[in-house]
């Protein structure tokens, strides 16, 4: 993976960063200091740009390419929409990454060191600063969950029918094994011989 000073001409943003949405929370200003202390890496297939259980500061923004998350050796989704953000809890919870970002084609991301925004933007000096980064990590989580609550809403709803389906199967084999069954007719009554005289 190689790094790069992200160079860009001020008041002028590149498209993909255009397209996301949580970057409106900026003003133009703001979001030149956003780029300025940002960093470019180039990343070839199987490069880790975020390390289970690392620490660190940046958030990212997809450019190009098409990146996976993994936990352990498992895969738990994808990143290939230009323009998507990961990596933005860092900013809230200072803790170990979760999970594991690896570029599973060739990918260009944007790295924003956000600990970097904030000596540059010290809390007490700058409040309308943190309160826009903290906006626009606000939108990301916001965007986050309501895709969780849908994919959620989607695998219950996928459940249901299956079991409804399952329910469904287990009546009809039982009405079929009543049907196979052969009917017991009751025996014939002993007959009492008859004398003839």
């Amino acid at each position: 993976m190689k790094e790069f000073a992200y160079i860009h001409d001020e008041k002028h943003s590149p498209s993909p960063l255009r397209a996301v949405p949580a970057l409106a929370s900026f003003s133009d200003d703001q979001l030149d200091d956003v780029l300025n202390s940002s960093s470019l890496l180039q990343c070839e297939p199987g490069d880790h740009i975020i390390k289970e259980g690392s620490i660190d500061s940046r958030i990212y923004v997809l450019l190009s390419g098409e990146l996976e998350v993994r936990v352990g050796s498992k895969k738990v989704a994808s990143i290939t929409r230009i323009g998507e953000v990961f990596g933005e809890l860092a900013l809230v919870n200072h803790d170990k990454r979760l999970a594991s970002v690896i570029a599973s084609t060739k990918a260009v991301c944007l790295a924003v060191d956000q600990k970097f925004l904030q000596d540059i933007h010290p809390r007490e000096e700058d409040p309308d600063f943190h309160a826009a980064l903290y906006e626009f990590v606000a939108r990301l989580v916001v965007r986050k969950l309501e895709a969780t609550s849908k994919r959620l809403a989607d695998v219950e709803r996928e459940l249901r029918l299956a079991q409804e389906a399952l329910a469904h199967a287990q009546a009809a084999r039982v009405d079929s094994v009543k049907l196979k069954r052969p009917v017991k007719r009751a025996a014939p009554a002993p007959r009492t011989p008859v004398r003839v005289r």
